[in-house]
């Protein structure tokens, strides 16, 4: 089954492209990616220390509880105002981490090492706000009851982000409504629709929008901001990417009207 990925249509550069890939190449990629097998080796040993200092069966339900309900508030917040801010590019000692946990993914949504979250940032992320709400409920059984929902969330939304820019349709109607407020997201207006599983949070903020007819195209939808005019004011990002940010992907064709408005001017 391995053998599936055993391609080199399948990557660009040295990622996996989920623009090329079908879900079955995609559950090997996933299950075999370091970071998951790391996340899933962080589950059982909160599960060990989970039942080590078990806290009761109470306490342990009320933690998973709390944080499945804390986490989409979290994760749209982080999203929001830290990965889609305009702070950490303006900073050389920021420059890189806002490179690697978000730009790139927006320049090109489709590649795995970019897509997922690196550990460096997403499990202190995740034990900053998990442990705490844990500790207080129950000690340190419901704390480590608590990182391990907050790592088994984060997986669970690895794969759905995943799904989401995966050259694949997915039958559950459910699913395809999910995939395609995502893509707008990457591709339309990037100010919106900041979820991966649920857009409830979004609806809450008022950054939720169905369709491309619901707002303008956005010119920072790859780049977040960054553009050349940034970069050259800023130009840490552009230097360790090793070229100017671009505004589209590679091979897409210009935006019609900024095309048809630069012949008129011409």
């Amino acid at each position: 089954m391995s053998g599936t990925l055993n391609n080199a249509s399948l990557k660009t550069g040295r990622s996996f492209d989920l623009g090329k890939m079908n879900l079955r190449q995609l559950w090997v990629a996933y299950l075999t990616y370091p970071t998951i097998l790391l996340y899933f080796a962080l589950i059982v040993a909160s599960i060990a220390v989970a039942t080590h200092f078990f806290a009761g069966w109470g306490a342990t339900l009320v933690s998973i509880v709390a944080v499945i309900l804390v986490y989409p508030l979290v994760w749209y917040l982080l999203h929001r105002y830290v990965l889609h801010g305009r702070v950490l590019y303006k900073m050389k000692w920021t420059a890189s981490l806002w490179k690697r946990i978000h730009f790139d993914h927006h320049q090109d949504p489709h590649l795995l090492d970019v897509l997922f979250g690196a550990p460096v940032t997403t499990l202190p992320t995740i034990a900053i706000i998990t442990c705490p709400i844990g500790y207080l409920i129950g000690g340190i059984g419901a704390s480590a009851t608590a990182f391990g929902t907050g790592v088994t969330i984060t997986c669970i939304y690895e794969f759905f982000h995943c799904i989401q820019h995966l050259n694949y349709k997915p039958r559950s109607a459910w699913i395809q409504r999910m995939k395609a407020r995502h893509v707008l997201h990457h591709f339309h207006d990037e100010d919106g629709n900041f979820g991966i599983t649920s857009f409830v949070v979004d609806r809450l903020f008022g950054s939720y929008y169905k369709d491309a007819k619901a707002r303008p195209r956005s010119p920072t939808v790859f780049n977040l901001g960054y553009d050349i005019k940034e970069a050259k004011i800023y130009p840490w990002v552009m230097d360790l990417t090793g070229s100017p940010p671009r505004d589209r992907p590679d091979g897409a064709r210009p935006d019609t009207k900024a095309a048809r408005g630069t012949r008129h001017a011409a």
